[in-house]
């Protein structure tokens, strides 16, 4: 069964076209990675897909339900996250989360605040501002508060643009524990390296168009042999600051 269909998508801004006939499926339970340059169109698909902009030809099946007919629907088995948006830095983290659960209308708001905040190890900065919070653990807060309801469907549009070493591998285990636990995650990158990483299969979007889809090893297979040969590796700079700093763990200090 696949959570996420779309076929013959199109879209534009007056004379401006950003979607050409886009087609992608999304298996329910996978890691699907969206790679794409600024300007690709990733964002604009993604709000699609959320509801917030309207197709002007083709066809969305988010949980088997139309974004333009059946919104409320779309909305209730999806959320979106990766850009703090819905993150109020006045409120403290569990503030923050218990908004969510009663705007939700979770049975026990106070216990759902609790148990996320113990989940993404954010119990000792629970009190504080968010505002005070680190970049990683605003991200983590991110997604705490899109898991308010554990909707099917969670799209991570940029989720780690402007992290750390450390907190972008974080993210990444987090990434990996909700596609473990059956979500099904939609996430749009430019790094090439978090879709290796991540994805069950990869889409490339270029100027509108999904260039080019499947799994890494279907993408290795554009390419020529790999040849065999002896070189000298050197440690890259992300090797040396995990080292000098150690290696990462879900216990994070925030930034002053």
């Amino acid at each position: 069964m696949n959570a996420i269909e779309v076929h013959g998508l199109h879209k534009s801004f007056k004379d401006l076209h950003v979607l050409h006939g886009v087609d992608l499926s999304v298996a329910a339970g996978s890691i699907y990675a969206l790679l794409g340059s600024n300007g690709a169109g990733k964002t604009t698909l993604v709000q699609i897909l959320s509801t917030l902009l309207r197709a002007d030809a083709g066809q969305v099946l988010v949980n088997g339900s139309n974004p333009a007919t059946h919104p409320q629907q779309v909305r209730e088995s999806l959320t979106l996250t990766g850009q703090f948006a819905t993150i109020d830095g006045m409120l403290t983290g569990r503030e923050n989360l218990l908004l969510i659960a009663r705007l939700r209308r979770a049975s026990e708001p106070e216990h759902v605040a609790e148990e996320l905040l113990k989940r993404f190890d954010l119990t000792e900065a629970a009190s504080r501002r968010a505002s005070t919070y680190s970049g990683g653990m605003l991200r983590r807060l991110d997604l705490a508060m899109g898991l308010v309801g554990k909707t099917p469907i969670v799209i991570l549009d940029e989720p780690t643009t402007g992290l750390d070493p450390q907190s972008r591998i974080l993210t990444w285990n987090i990434i990996r524990d909700l596609a473990a636990a059956g979500t099904t995650v939609m996430l749009t990158t430019q790094y090439l390296d978090e879709a290796e990483q991540l994805a069950d299969r990869i889409a490339i979007l270029h100027e509108g168009r999904i260039i080019q889809e499947g799994t890494l090893a279907e993408l290795r297979k554009l390419l020529p042999p790999a040849k065999i040969e002896h070189i000298l590796k050197e440690p890259t700079l992300e090797d040396i600051f995990l080292s000098l700093v150690g290696s990462p763990s879900i216990t994070e200090e925030a930034s002053s």
